[in-house]
């Protein structure tokens, strides 16, 4: 490929390295990147307020496209530019649709703001059932009326003692004619969002502001919920440790995001 004309990013799994930050070899790069023209875009599961944290140890403000394609997010001005949410009405039949095609999984939902930080102690909400995935969570239980009361950019199922492959498997057949389903981990955690959005969807929005085409973008991925974004940007990298699917779909592997995958291809023209 050509130089690139925008650059799109995974973050957990691909960009970040040792303990969840990127290498000075990647700061370095990115760096020389952006001041030479050339847009990063963030394409992660992470909801809004925990993307700044990532673009502060970038020393970069990029473009979001999080919550897997739901929500596309300005750093630069905290202000959520758009975004694509489930109305109550179908929320509460994917509600009831997961419960019955993964019997025993809690439910949580993300809700989204003006900006990262907005009503930020009713972005996150679960019912009691819901197990977080993650250390030091940031959730807060509700009721299961109020955990459906307003609309939402993202729905999560979390079944501790099953795959993550499995869930969706069965998810996809009770829901996937409302839903996209997919997910960033194997740990038992599902992520739906509005039927047909994903991060592919939302890099075609980060594209057109930045005056870009699919063909000029280099994406990189690691999970299932990479594969519409490979498969739509013109050079979609795998990093070594991704998921066998994106591996299969991408049209180059790098190194692994321990040992800089994404900083040794963009190497190449920046």
């Amino acid at each position: 490929m050509q130089r690139p004309r925008m650059v799109a990013t995974d973050v957990d799994g691909t960009l970040l390295g040792g303990a969840e930050e990127p290498s000075p070899r990647t700061r370095a790069v990115v760096a020389r990147m952006v001041e030479g023209g050339v847009p990063l875009v963030l394409a992660t599961g992470r909801p809004p307020r925990w993307v700044p944290r990532v673009c502060e140890a970038l020393g970069v403000h990029a473009l979001t496209v999080a919550a897997n394609g739901a929500v596309l997010y300005d750093t630069a001005t905290d202000r959520v530019v758009a975004a694509e949410t489930l109305d109550v009405d179908t929320l509460a039949v994917v509600a009831e649709g997961l419960r019955a095609a993964v019997p025993g999984c809690g439910l949580a939902v993300e809700r989204v703001g003006t900006g990262a930080f907005d009503r930020r102690e009713d972005q996150f909400v679960s019912e009691a059932a819901y197990v977080h995935a993650w250390p030091h969570p940031d959730h807060r239980h509700v009721a299961s009326g109020d955990l459906l009361a307003e609309p939402v950019v993202k729905v999560l199922a979390r079944h501790p003692t099953r795959t993550s492959e499995d869930m969706a498997q069965a998810a996809r057949r009770a829901v996937g004619h409302l839903v996209d389903v997919t997910y960033s981990a194997g740990g038992g955690l599902l992520e739906c969002a509005v039927r047909g959005v994903t991060k592919a969807t939302g890099l075609a929005w980060a594209a057109a502001h930045h005056g870009v085409g699919a063909g000029e973008v280099v994406a990189f991925g690691d999970m299932p919920n990479d594969l519409a974004m490979l498969r739509w940007a013109g050079h979609g990298v795998a990093v070594a440790n991704a998921h066998p699917d994106v591996l299969h779909v991408a049209d180059e592997v790098t190194a692994s995001n321990l040992d800089d995958g994404v900083a040794s291809v963009l190497e190449r023209w920046f």
